[in-house]
């Protein structure tokens, strides 16, 4: 039995040390909204957060997370993500939706790391997110809108 940190709990896993968070995550927690894209650390479908940094659940071993807090679509919260999530529904982001949660969660550790970021600063932070829908232009432009709404500390 391992104890992991999800979302703010504690939650106790059965699973062996090499299995990746996603299959923990999905199938033993039923925390479907990471999503399994590639299996590689390529599309970003399967992002989440190990201690606020952006990480690809898809290979990521339960084991590499120690006593890391890992936080999913599901636990997102805060003003940067408050502020991203009108900004999505305001820009009208979302085509399909399948690679939005892995989006959100990169676009949310973008802007708590950096509150007026360029187009250039977003490609680079969201350049491991891929959308078949191709709805770059938008991901980008919500970035913008939400880093104007989070409230300035």
């Amino acid at each position: 039995m391992l104890t992991l940190q999800i979302n703010g709990r504690a939650m106790q896993i059965a699973a062996e040390p090499d299995t990746p968070l996603l299959w923990v995550l999905r199938g033993e927690l039923q925390l479907t909204g990471t999503k399994f894209g590639c299996g590689m650390a390529v599309c970003g479908a399967c992002t989440v957060h190990l201690d606020g940094a952006p990480i690809r659940a898809c290979v990521t071993p339960i084991s590499a997370v120690g006593t890391g807090a890992v936080t999913t679509i599901e636990g997102l919260a805060g003003p940067e993500a408050d502020a991203l999530q009108a900004a999505w529904t305001d820009v009208d982001v979302v085509q399909c939706g399948y690679c939005q949660p892995g989006q959100l969660m990169s676009a949310c550790a973008l802007l708590r790391g950096n509150r007026a970021p360029n187009d250039h600063d977003i490609d680079v932070a969201m350049s491991g997110n891929l959308c078949r829908c191709g709805t770059y232009p938008r991901v980008r432009a919500a970035i913008h809108a939400a880093s104007v709404a989070v409230p300035r500390q």
